[in-house]
C-alpha cells in the first residue's frame, strides 16, 4: 500500500463527520426548505439511510479485499481495462468534486468576511495548506481531526444554544400536513451529503482495529443526522417559512444572538466551524484524489502529487461556476449523481463479486 500510516476507528468515525458535516451544516437548511419546507427537519433522517447502506456497502467490499481501496479492487472485480476505465471515471469526480467543495468554501468566506479579497487567494491558500499537511500522511489528518472535530461540534452546540431563547416552536406546525411527500423530496436532495460515507472505502485499509470500523462508521452516521436534524429544526424555529431565502441560514441566525448588548456579533464562530470543517473535509477529499491517482498509474508514492493535485483542483474550483447563483442552482438541482457513484454502482460490483464466488470464477488480477 501507498500510505504506510495507520489511523484509529475513532479518528475514521471524526475525518467522515467532517466531511460531510463541514459544508452542509451551513447549506443543508436552505436547500432542504426548497422541497421539504416545515418538515425539513424530518428529512434528514430518511436520508440517512443513504449514508447507512454506502457505509455498509463499502465495508462489505473491504471484508471481501482486504488491504486495497475501490480503486484497486474495482479491477480485481470486472477486469483490468474495464476496472481502469471506471476508476478513471472516479478519479475524475473526485479531483471536480474537490474543487466544488473548494468553491464552496472560497464563496462564503468572501461573501461573508472577506469582500474585498480575490477568491483566487482564498482558494489557494486553504489548498497549499491542504497540500502541506497531506504530504504528512493521513496519520497528521487523521490527528488533526482528532483535535479540531470535537472542538468545531463544541462551537456548534455553543450556537443552538445560545439560539434558544430566539425559537419559536408553532414554526412547526402543522407537521407533516402535506404527508410524507415534503420531507421524503428534501431527503432526496440531503442524501447526497450521506452518500459522501463512501469515502470509508479509502481510509478502511489504514485502519488498525478493523473490528471496531464499523460500528464507528455508524456511530459517525447517527451523529451526523442528530447534527443536521438539530440545525434544521433550530432554522425552522428561528426564521419559519422565510428559511427558504438565506443561502447561508445558520450564519443569518448567528446574528441573532444578542445578550446584554455586549454578548452579540458571533458571526465568528460559524466561520471557525466553516473554515475548521472544511480543511479537514478538503485535505481528505485531495487524499483520496492523489491517493487514487498514484494506485490507478501504479506509483509508489502519493505524496509527491500532492501540490500539483491542489494546483489542478484550484483551477477547476475558479472555473466550475461562473457565480454564486450557479453553484446554488446546482446544489438545490443535483442531488442523483452522487448516490449513483457511491450506492448503486458499489452494490453492483458487490452483486458481481457474489456472482463470482457462486459461479467458481477466477477473480481478474
Amino acid at each position: 500500500m501507498l500510505e504506510k500510516g495507520r489511523i484509529s476507528s475513532w479518528q475514521m468515525a471524526l475525518l467522515l463527520y467532517t466531511n460531510v458535516i463541514a459544508t452542509s451544516v451551513l447549506t443543508a437548511p436552505g436547500v432542504a426548505f426548497h422541497y421539504a419546507e416545515r418538515d425539513l427537519w424530518l428529512s434528514p433522517i430518511w436520508a440517512s439511510l443513504i449514508g447507512f447502506l454506502a457505509l455498509y456497502l463499502a465495508w462489505k467490499l473491504h471484508s471481501i479485499y482486504i488491504h486495497k481501496t475501490f480503486i484497486q479492487y474495482t479491477e480485481q472485480i470486472i477486469g483490468k481495462i474495464p476496472g481502469m476505465i471506471l476508476s478513471f471515471l472516479y478519479i475524475f469526480y473526485f479531483t471536480v468534486g474537490t474543487g466544488i467543495a473548494l468553491r464552496q468554501y472560497a464563496e462564503f468566506i468572501v461573501g461573508a468576511f472577506l469582500n474585498q479579497t480575490p477568491i483566487l487567494i482564498v482558494m489557494g491558500t486553504m489548498m497549499l495548506a491542504t497540500s502541506i499537511a497531506l504530504r504528512g500522511g493521513l496519520e497528521v489528518a487523521a490527528r488533526l481531526a482528532e483535535i479540531f472535530t470535537p472542538i468545531l461540534f463544541l462551537l456548534w452546540v455553543i450556537l443552538m444554544i445560545l439560539l434558544i431563547p430566539e425559537l419559536k416552536i408553532t414554526s412547526i406546525f402543522p407537521v407533516m400536513e402535506k404527508g410524507l411527500s415534503p420531507s421524503l423530496k428534501g431527503a432526496i436532495v440531503l442524501q447526497s451529503f450521506y452518500a459522501l460515507f463512501f469515502y470509508v472505502s479509502f481510509l478502511l485499509p489504514y485502519i488498525r482495529d478493523q473490528k471496531k470500523s464499523l460500528s464507528w462508521g455508524y456511530y459517525s452516521v447517527i451523529t451526523a443526522v442528530g447534527t443536521l436534524v438539530i440545525t434544521n429544526l433550530t432554522t425552522l424555529l428561528l426564521f419559519g417559512n422565510i428559511t427558504g431565502d438565506f443561502l447561508y441560514p445558520i450564519m443569518s441566525a448567528a446574528r441573532y444572538i444578542s445578550y446584554a448588548d455586549f454578548f452579540e456579533n458571533l458571526e465568528s464562530l460559524v466561520m471557525l466551524i466553516w473554515v475548521g470543517g472544511s480543511f479537514i473535509k478538503l485535505g481528505l477529499m485531495q487524499f483520496v484524489v492523489v491517493n487514487s491517482i498514484s494506485q490507478w498509474l501504479n506509483l509508489t508514492d502519493y505524496k509527491p502529487l500532492s501540490l500539483p493535485a491542489g494546483l489542478i483542483i484550484t483551477i477547476i474550483a475558479y472555473w466550475v461556476f461562473p457565480n454564486v447563483a450557479e453553484m446554488t442552482s446546482y446544489f438545490q438541482n443535483t442531488f442523483l449523481g452522487i448516490p449513483i457513484l457511491f450506492v448503486f454502482v458499489p452494490a453492483g460490483l458487490l452483486l458481481i463479486s457474489f456472482l463470482r464466488k457462486w459461479l467458481g470464477l477466477k477473480l481478474a488480477k
